[in-house]
């Protein structure tokens, strides 16, 4: 006889089953190699446009000078030390750190979701098979150990920081591939993350395109605007800031932009012609 206990039971171990797709689409190499020559200020403006939450990595700043990275994100999170846990884990080279190393390429950046941002997510052992991997860039909402050995291995590192501490002590890697929360961001297997001397941003794979079309237009005009104010100098606010999709074509800027010949007719930048 089923009880109404029993009933309660099946229906939290059929919601407990019920799970989304971890992957929200993949990138292109020819789109990752664009969005690298964007800066994150004119893609998280593309992101804010369209309405999208928060797509800053909080915290994760970049390791060396000049390090900038472009990638689709493999996911790592890690969940606090316990001793069940540690037990449970697959063991050597079957850990889920592991897997995620093998599944990075010059077209990937791992992402490791930390337990806290003084926890170390790892150091140069361990991230040399990275460097063999030849991985697009390191990401984390923790920190790193063994930091000039890391700069010697020449990719990309963004961390909340860095420490001497072990990693093992206060958390184990848990699962690859899966959707996480790092710095304060939702990302998800096949998002661009891209990161340069101001941070790190995640660009939802499903609107890359999109982002791209947007953030690409803002650095045109600010090319413009910058040129303009150097040629005759005097304060910025005749022309910026700007928002896009709402330039006025009879505004000083849309003026200046349409002697470059940027319209509404070519840019989804002005009143009316936001296509988002």
């Amino acid at each position: 006889m089923r009880t109404p206990m029993h009933s309660a039971m099946r229906a939290t171990a059929m919601r407990s089953m019920a799970l989304g797709p971890a992957s929200g689409g993949q990138v292109s190499d020819e789109m990752l190699a664009k969005l690298k020559k964007l800066s994150t200020q004119a893609i998280i403006d593309g992101l804010w446009v369209m309405g999208w939450p928060t797509s800053f990595i909080e915290g994760a700043r970049a390791l060396g000078k000049g390090q900038k990275c472009a990638g689709r994100a493999v996911t790592l999170r890690f969940v606090p030390q316990r001793p069940d846990i540690a037990a449970d884990k697959p063991p050597g080279g079957e850990s889920p750190e592991y897997e995620a190393f093998e599944k990075c390429g010059e077209g990937e950046v791992l992402v490791m979701a930390s337990v806290g941002p003084w926890e170390s997510v790892g150091g140069d052992i361990k991230f040399l098979r990275l460097k063999q991997r030849s991985v697009g860039g390191l990401v984390t909402d923790g920190s790193v150990r063994d930091t000039d050995e890391l700069l010697n291995y020449g990719f990309p590192v963004f961390s909340y920081s860095t420490t001497p501490k072990q990693g093992p002590a206060a958390m184990q890697p848990w699962e690859c591939n899966g959707v996480i929360e790092c710095g304060g961001v939702v990302v998800r297997p096949g998002d661009a993350v891209v990161g340069d001397q101001d941070g790190v941003v995640v660009v939802p794979a499903k609107a890359v395109d999109k982002v791209y079309s947007i953030a690409h237009g803002r650095e045109q005009i600010e090319e413009i605007v910058k040129e303009e104010l150097m040629k005759n100098p005097g304060p910025p606010g005749k022309f910026y800031p700007f928002m896009s999709g709402k330039i006025k074509v009879d505004s000083p800027l849309g003026k200046l932009l349409a002697t470059k010949g940027i319209t509404p007719e070519n840019s989804n930048q002005f009143e009316g012609s936001a296509d988002w």
